[in-house]
């Protein structure tokens, strides 16, 4: 049975700055496109049956970088949609709204077209995107490796733990850094996390 491995985008300006950033589709820093070249060794020792990545720049051109060839773009990997809190940090958020947690409260709307989410929407789109590889995983064709955003390969985890999506808020995540899920005894589990070249 392959592993699955998640690879968050290197840094943007946002991500240095805490600002939440779903739809607005920034670029990789200097830093962030060095942190994604370094990826490469760590991923070059590795069999991928199948790379997705979210359709975001930042994404795609980590993939790049980091040597992933043959990568699809898949939508379900978006990171989780921000709405009306998009561009703001939490401590900005916390000025109008004290103890507003993105984890049990979600977000407002925003723009049109950017209606926000709650944690269980996003872990909808976690558990598709679980069900499309599982069948990959099975084989043995390889590993199948995600390029794609922090809270959302958070709730992936969880979900892919058999937790609810707001437990993603239990594993933090780095920019420019792989995550291996794996099983043990049939089971799946955490194997590595947070691993940078």
């Amino acid at each position: 049975m392959g592993d699955l491995l998640l690879v968050r985008h290197g840094e943007t300006e946002w991500s240095v700055s805490g600002r939440h950033t779903s739809w607005t589709d920034l670029p990789l820093t200097s830093h962030g496109e060095e942190q994604a070249k370094s990826l490469a060794p760590l991923l070059s020792r590795r069999t991928f049956a199948r790379v997705l990545t979210s359709p975001l720049e930042r994404a795609v051109r980590t993939a790049e970088l980091a040597g992933l060839s043959g990568a699809v773009t898949d939508p379900d990997l978006h990171e989780w949609d921000y709405g009306g809190y998009e561009g703001v940090t939490t401590v900005g958020i916390h000025r109008t709204r004290p103890g507003w947690d993105l984890w049990t409260d979600g977000v407002p709307p925003g723009a049109p077209g950017r209606p926000g989410e709650s944690p269980a929407e996003v872990g909808a789109r976690a558990d598709r995107v679980l069900s499309r590889v599982d069948g990959i995983l099975a084989g043995d064709a390889g590993d199948v490796v995600l390029v794609a955003h922090a809270h959302f390969l958070r709730v992936l985890t969880a979900r892919r733990l058999g937790l609810p999506p707001a437990q993603g808020r239990l594993f933090q995540l780095a920019t420019g850094t792989v995550s291996r899920l794996s099983t043990e005894h049939d089971r799946p589990v955490v194997a590595e996390w947070n691993v940078r070249a």
